[in-house]
């Protein structure tokens, strides 16, 4: 599976950006996804995650009620709608999928994912 993120830019706080992950591959359907950040001198960190059928979420604590995670298999891509955006949002943003089936439970640990995206610089102004 190979993952290709994009969507990310330069915001000014409050603002929103959509975060997109394209995968190629028919397993992709089967897999939980998550969005994971890693701003610079900080650990990558969970941000969201959903299972394979779009059922179940996850968010960090920090972006709950901000950050709206969702699918779509037929097109092989996950989103994350990032909204009331702030500075410490600032960081690469990285896609990533958890192959280990069947897709139901979402893990934070980065350790869990096993393909991973290039990461989108999402910039956060005050």
């Amino acid at each position: 599976v190979q993952l290709q993120a994009s969507g990310g830019g330069l915001v000014q706080a409050g603002g929103s950006l959509r975060l997109s992950c394209a995968a190629s591959g028919r397993t992709f359907i089967y897999y939980v996804m998550g969005w994971f950040r890693q701003a610079p001198g900080k650990e990558r960190e969970f941000v969201a995650g959903i299972s394979f059928n779009g059922v179940k979420t996850a968010f960090a604590d920090s972006v709950k009620g901000r950050f709206t995670i969702s699918r779509d298999n037929a097109k092989n891509t996950v989103y994350l709608q990032m909204d009331s955006l702030k500075p410490e949002d600032t960081a690469v943003y990285y896609c990533a999928a958890d192959r280990t089936g069947p897709g139901v439970v979402v893990t934070t640990s980065p350790f869990n994912y096993h393909y991973w995206g290039q990461g989108t610089q999402v910039t956060v102004s005050s």
